[in-house]
């Protein structure tokens, strides 16, 4: 029943939603390359222009994404061993090459979930422009033809979940960290 209602929903976005607009837009969007340099100049933003927050935010990032990808390639994806639909449907729309690894859940929507979670950690105004980038990422991903939605609905549950995980730990070590060195810069202080 619940491959059935996935290929449903499948079929609903990547047939039902098909339109020469969309045709054109959601390739481009489901390529990582085409956000390349969106995502350099946040990190360069990270980095060199939010301060200490942006800092900590840009290990955050990293760690998390190293951790979804790693876990979700070649753990997750592997356990679950569910074929792409691309190779086992009928009147798929494939509008990107299918590719030969494993569906669930989306590696896709695993890093953009997780990145966008870090994110809205240490920078909740702008917390709707990357949701909505991660989601459009996710839901890309159906409509190319390369997943199921149950496939983007796990990647982004369990971003989430690794970047909640990650988050925690760095701040907590940033916080013993930061604490630390505001003793020591009191009790140097009080010395003099």
């Amino acid at each position: 029943m619940f491959q059935q209602f996935d290929e449903w929903l499948f079929y609903a976005i990547n047939n039902g939603w098909a339109n020469p607009i969309f045709d054109k837009m959601m390739p481009f969007i489901t390529e990582v390359d085409s956000w390349l340099l969106l995502y350099l100049l946040g990190f360069y933003i990270l980095l060199f222009r939010a301060g200490r927050a942006g800092r900590v935010a840009a290990v955050a990032l990293i760690l998390t994404i190293v951790a979804s990808d790693q876990i979700n390639s070649s753990f997750l994806k592997e356990l679950f061993g569910r074929i792409r639909p691309c190779h086992v449907l009928d009147e798929v729309r494939l509008l990107v090459p299918c590719g030969g690894g494993k569906s669930f859940p989306s590696s896709h929507a695993t890093n953009n979930f997780a990145a966008a979670v870090v994110l809205f950690s240490f920078f909740r105004r702008e917390a709707f422009i990357l949701f909505l980038v991660a989601s459009l990422m996710a839901l890309s991903r159906v409509y190319v033809g390369v997943h199921y939605p149950m496939d983007i609905l796990a990647g982004a549950a369990f971003g989430t979940i690794v970047a909640l995980v990650v988050t925690y730990i760095v701040r907590f070590i940033d916080n013993m960290l930061f604490r630390k060195s505001l003793k020591k810069q009191n009790y140097d202080a009080r010395k003099r």
